[in-house]
């Protein structure tokens, strides 16, 4: 087969699989598993050949046209470079792993069958959006996962969390998604054509009208899917969902497309000095405000989720700074340890019993009940804080050398977009060590009552942890061969970022050490009674348990266990007065709830009134006229025939007066 047509197989077979899996979920349930793995492991497989045999050079480019539009064509296109067929196979692997894991996490939730279905499509979704070269195709793929993301992420949609979140998410990336459609048609319009290319080729020859308009409401709908502020909220509530599904979202696909999407069009956003400098000033909020609210969490998805929007801002910034390579390098490296991440907190979860960082640290012994996850777990961490040789130290460094040489003048972008980038970066990395530092602590070194001990766990999530701690580790080593992948320039540190990048990691993590050390108590804390919707079951658990597992917005977390005055949090410390707002998430939810949900909600009240007391006033008064003009004439109808003759005399004595009247009035005239 061609390149171009096992291109083709990778997103069609996930997609395959989602419809018969639905079709046999009821009718043939023991299909169901070999669907939900089988197909996607074949496309993951295929999307690694794929990868092998465009090794990194030119562009391979297909494409036949859907329909005539009239105006500008679309067309069913591939677009095939380094960065497509990486990301497909970072999709593919990430997928896999979460369908095989989600076989033992969610074996007795009678909902299974949906579930895998729905996996798959957002995998197929998600591929399409990797492998488009059109961008009407790529913003069907883009769609896809969000109508997918609001079902995964109310999954559990008998509590009432999991119905907000799944409902925020939609809202909220449809928000950013109308300004981004309205950015397409304008880039489309201007360039003539959909097909990416050809919008390269449009902006390379500066056909562009209004670059900075455009840039900007592309920059909305990125916003919006990967998280970025001002439209981030979302994405630490959609933590409601199964485990599985935050490491899909977080790691491989939603996120991710927008970070893929601007370095697609990476040249489009370079023609605006000023979109620049607005995706800098969005990174930099993103990823320092992202790693305080980190800090203060109780929740353990929630700091990932926080630590997945700051990771982001690392690629945004990135991107801000004109280096594509160092984003999609870090985007990689990224979605292997936080997939790890989420699905080793997972295993942890279920040993726990709680998402509570607080209630775990009054446990001992849990590093010895989940081993496996301890240990990669603590690879990823050490991944995620860009400790060396990890590979989130040279993906990050990547980062910050792109910023650098911005900064200094050596780059086509803003030097102040390359000072906010790396200034920014520099202070996240401090409080992603510091952030890491905490959870593990929390986590793995509590003391206290032992924790349960459920016995080994299934071999299905304990494995693919193990898969995903080898890129978590190794990946980085590749960036000297990978080089010819990522635009073909040197992702390498320099000695001024790796030095203090290092430091700003060591003194973060060494920081909340001390504090840790400190505010540890001498003797055992008593165990804190987990909030009923905090729980989390253990899959050889009663399926009663296993359907009211964990919803990770928590309001009882937060208000009983969170602010516990002896809490031996580190967190605490280290951000003193502000751990309440950055615990809060700054408060942004609230803000957004009055600048926008109250009136939104007054002016639905008034419509309501309006309805009721003035358009159904008029209906009333019509409904009250015809009823008494019903009735006049009903008491007319009285059956005497010498009252029917006085009326039509009457009548016609009142005519006859009339046309006397007129007939006067008018020979006066």
């Amino acid at each position: 087969m061609t390149t171009t047509t096992l291109a083709a197989l990778v997103p069609l077979l996930p997609f395959l699989g989602a419809a018969a899996g639905l079709l046999l979920g009821r009718t043939a349930p023991g299909f169901v598993r070999p669907l939900a793995i089988l197909p996607t492991l074949t496309a993951a497989v295929l999307a690694v050949v794929v990868a092998v045999r465009q090794g990194g050079g030119a562009p391979i480019d297909a494409a036949t046209q859907l329909t005539p539009t009239g105006s500008v064509p679309i067309d069913l296109a591939l677009h095939l470079d380094g960065f497509a067929v990486l990301v497909a196979a970072l999709v593919g692997l990430v997928a896999t792993c979460v369908q095989l894991y989600s076989t033992a996490y969610l074996r007795d939730d009678p909902r299974y069958p949906s579930y895998a279905a729905l996996v798959s499509l957002f995998t197929a979704a998600m591929l399409l959006v990797v492998y488009s070269g059109d961008l009407m195709v790529l913003l069907v793929g883009w769609e896809i996962m969000g109508i997918c993301s609001y079902f995964l992420v109310g999954h559990y949609w008998e509590t009432p969390e999991a119905r907000a979140a799944s409902l925020k998410a939609f809202l909220v990336t449809k928000l950013g998604d109308v300004p981004f459609l309205i950015g397409l048609f304008a880039l489309a319009t201007d360039a003539g054509t959909f097909r990416i290319t050809g919008v390269l080729d449009a902006v390379a020859a500066g056909r562009l009208d209004h670059p900075t308009l455009v840039a900007l409401l592309l920059l909305a709908g990125v916003a919006g899917k990967s998280a970025q502020f001002p439209l981030h909220t979302w994405l630490p509530d959609a933590m409601a969902g199964p485990t599985p599904v935050s490491a899909l979202i977080h790691a491989a696909t939603m996120v991710a497309a927008g970070i893929y999407f601007i370095a697609r069009l990476l040249p489009v956003f370079t023609a605006s000095a000023a979109a620049l400098t607005v995706l800098a000033v969005m990174a930099a909020i993103t990823m320092v405000g992202s790693g305080l609210a980190a800090l203060a969490q109780d929740d353990i998805k929630r700091v990932l989720a926080y630590s997945t929007i700051g990771q982001l801002g690392y690629m945004a910034g990135a991107l801000a700074v004109a280096d594509r390579g160092a984003a999609v390098f870090h985007l990689l490296s990224h979605g292997a340890f936080k997939a790890l991440l989420f699905l080793a907190a997972g295993v942890v979860i279920h040993a726990a019993g709680t998402n509570s960082l607080a209630a775990m640290s009054r446990m001992s012994g849990l590093a010895k009940r989940v081993p496996d996850a301890y240990w990669t777990m603590t690879v990823a961490l050490l991944a995620l804080a860009a400790i060396p040789p990890f590979a989130g130290f040279f993906s990050k460094e990547a980062v910050l050398v792109a910023a650098e040489h911005t900064a200094l003048g050596e780059s086509a972008a803003p030097g102040a977009a390359g000072w906010t980038v790396l200034i920014a970066g520099l202070l996240a990395a401090l409080l992603t060590a510091a952030y890491a530092a905490r959870l593990w602590l929390l986590a793995f070194h509590g003391r206290g009552e032992p924790a349960p001990d459920h016995g080994r766990e299934p071999l299905a999530m304990t494995s693919v942890l193990w898969l995903l701690a080898v890129p978590s580790f190794a990946f980085g080593l590749a960036y000297a061969v990978i080089d010819d992948w990522f635009d073909g320039h040197s992702l390498a540190p320099t000695v001024i970022t790796a030095v203090l990048g290092s430091a700003a990691a060591l003194i973060g993590g060494l920081t909340t050490y001390g504090a840790w050390r400190t505010l540890r108590p001498r003797a055992a804390l008593p165990a804190i009674a987990t909030p009923g919707d905090a729980l989390v079951a253990h899959p050889d658990a009663a399926p009663s348990v296993v359907e009211s597992e964990a919803v990770a917005a928590h309001t009882p977390a937060y208000g009983s266990i969170a602010y516990a005055s002896d809490l031996a949090d580190p967190g605490r410390m280290l951000l003193g007065p502000l751990h309440r707002h950055a615990a809060a998430g700054f408060h942004l939810d609230a803000v957004y709830h009055r600048l926008f949900v109250r009136p939104v909600l007054a002016g639905a009240e008034l419509v309501r009134f309006l309805d009721r007391e003035v358009v159904d006033a008029y209906v009333r008064g019509a409904g009250t006229g015809a009823n008494g003009l019903g009735w006049l004439v009903r008491r007319a109808q009285t059956g005497n025939v010498q009252t029917y003759l006085g009326a039509l005399l009457a009548g016609s004595v009142v005519l006859a007066v009339a046309a006397v009247v007129l007939s006067n009035v008018n020979a006066g005239s």
